[in-house]
């Protein structure tokens, strides 16, 4: 089996590879760090990826500082904490290692640790990423240890309020890592859900750039790709977890999805972001559930642009192929068919639709999003 090599420059140097993970000292110090803070989720910080990957570290030279106070949908709670972490243990630099909440939160805490503003005030709106002092945040390396997000290729974190449970994008072009390590064998672990719901939102990231109205050419290659990516290798994934293949060119897909969604994304980040906010679902599992609902939504605008990519990924009849293939893929890995098998209940849908219409991606969806269309998709998923 020859499993794929690489060193890559785009967007940001990524060290992709089986066994790489030992490269992870001299990543940090490439990246100019002399005594970094891993950066994980609870979940992770106990595991032996984690004590394998501080003890490089050690071994380094660099110390073996750890912050692993992350819940699930990280918040400024744990950013503040975080941010005490970094200043008491003299730290210069942050190694963000784990899901989408470790990537993320690590993230923003070398973002933020020399900041003076609070972090509301670099949401991503407009330019108010200027605001920041470019000059004080710290480097960072990124160590995936899931195939999802792709945050760690991103330039931004997301953090939600712990008061209004609304989920903000925090953006600055610094907060992308200066190094990557693509390691698929730190996925080798990951439980048969997470495999599942990442792999998805990677599909997600995928397939709502390339729907996106906006004109990104480059976005739009590697969009189609990793969907052909995700299609081939996810279901791989799931019937064999120790499949090294299929485990790396599922990361590689999860990374081309957050550099594809420059592009834009849509509805269904849309509505996942909140429920995730409210009822704490997992993001991409939230993302497979409601794709279909919002497939059909758009089929208006995309269906010539779906029935391109269904001939690239090799499906028959059209549209209406492309949507059998994505309701096979679900229900072939346990994915539910319901948001309401999530724990999503209609008492709060006005909210929910609310909160998806303030959302950002909102905006990147093909049809345009009114308060009736919205609630009408959050009425058919749940």
């Amino acid at each position: 089996m020859n499993v794929p090599t690489a060193n890559w420059s785009y967007p940001t140097a990524i060290r992709f590879g089986a066994g790489r993970i030992r490269e992870l000292a001299d990543a940090c110090r490439a990246a100019g760090m002399s005594r970094p803070l891993l950066v994980t989720d609870r979940g992770l910080a106990t595991l032996p990826i984690t004590k394998g990957a501080l003890d490089m570290l050690d071994e380094g030279g660099l110390g073996r500082g750890l912050f692993a106070d992350v819940d699930p949908n990280p918040n400024e709670i744990n950013l503040a904490a975080g941010i005490r972490a970094y200043r008491d243990g003299g730290h210069d630099g942050v190694v963000a290692f784990g899901g989408g909440s470790g990537l993320d939160l690590g993230k923003l805490i070398a973002f933020m640790a020399g900041q003076t503003r609070p972090v509301w005030d670099f949401e991503d709106i407009g330019d108010w990423w200027t605001r920041a002092d470019a000059a004080a945040i710290a480097p960072i390396v990124a160590v995936p240890t899931t195939a999802g997000t792709g945050s760690e290729v991103g330039r931004a974190g997301v953090l939600t309020n712990s008061e209004t449970h609304v989920k903000k994008i925090i953006f600055h072009p610094k907060i992308l890592p200066s190094v990557v390590i693509g390691d698929p064998e730190l996925t080798i672990g990951m439980p048969k859900a997470i495999t599942v719901g990442t792999g998805m939102d990677a599909l997600a990231h995928c397939l709502e750039a390339y729907c996106s109205p906006n004109f990104h050419p480059m976005s739009q290659g590697i969009a189609l790709e990793g969907m052909r990516l995700v299609r081939e290798w996810l279901p791989l994934c799931y019937t064999d977890g120790r499949d090294l293949l299929a485990r790396s060119n599922v990361l590689a897909a999860a990374m081309m999805g957050a550099v594809a969604f420059q592009k834009g994304l849509g509805a269904m980040h849309a509505m996942a972001h909140p429920v995730g906010a409210i009822y704490n679902t997992h993001h991409g599992m939230t993302n497979a559930v409601v794709m279909p609902y919002v497939l059909e939504l758009n089929r208006p605008v995309i269906e010539n642009r779906i029935v391109w990519a269904a001939e690239y990924l090799g499906i028959k009849d059209g549209f209406d192929g492309f949507m059998d293939f994505i309701h096979l893929l679900r229900s072939g890995m346990s994915v539910p068919e319901r948001l309401s098998e999530l724990g999503v209940g209609r008492d709060r849908i006005d909210d929910l639709t609310r909160m998806a219409l303030e959302d950002p991606s909102a905006a990147g969806n093909p049809v345009p999003l009114t308060p009736a269309n919205m609630r009408a998709l959050f009425e058919a998923a749940i």
